[in-house]
């Protein structure tokens, strides 16, 4: 039973999004390597076209398009991948795993290469702005029945203290 994350993302609009692929579909992805193109059909998106560009293996280690093969290597890196470029010209050795997909992978990246038909990327705008709207004017009318209960009983308790200070 293995299952990988899918990370789609479009170039052109800057979005992704992140779906999960089953055992039977992930045969496909088995094997290939990053800068490999994949078609949508194979797992259930028609008429699109991937490129896999990344990923990363179960225990969080970044694929490296430098490195061959499934295995972890801990290799000396300059910049790029699995670095965080503090200082120009710092070389550190870190562990990354290889430019291949297998059953360690956890995580596979794609980008977009030629889009389909359906939708990957709903608006979902529309509908939060309406249902923040609701959940404001539900507020609103809570606080406002709450006031109205609170003014009487304060007014009773106020004149009371009033009444006890004078005596």
């Amino acid at each position: 039973m293995v299952k990988f994350k899918v990370v789609i993302s479009d170039p052109k609009t800057g979005k992704s999004v992140q779906r999960e692929v089953d055992s039977d579909q992930t045969k496909v992805f088995q094997g290939k390597k990053i800068g490999e193109h994949i078609k949508g059909d194979t797992f259930g998106l028609t008429d699109y076209d991937f490129e896999i560009s990344g990923g990363s293996d179960t225990s969080g280690f970044p694929m490296r398009r430098d490195v061959e093969g499934t295995a972890r290597k801990r290799i000396l890196i300059v910049k790029g991948v699995g670095l965080r470029e503090t200082k120009k010209g710092i070389r550190r050795r870190k562990t990354v795993a290889g430019n291949t997909v297998s059953l360690t992978t956890a995580q596979i990246n794609l980008k977009i290469l030629k889009a389909g038909k359906e939708k990957l990327f709903e608006e979902k705008k529309e509908e939060a702005k309406e249902e923040k709207a609701e959940k404001k004017e539900e507020v609103k009318e809570e606080k406002t029945e709450k006031h109205k209960e609170e003014k009487p009983e304060k007014k009773a308790e106020h004149k009371a203290e009033k009444q006890e200070t004078k005596e």
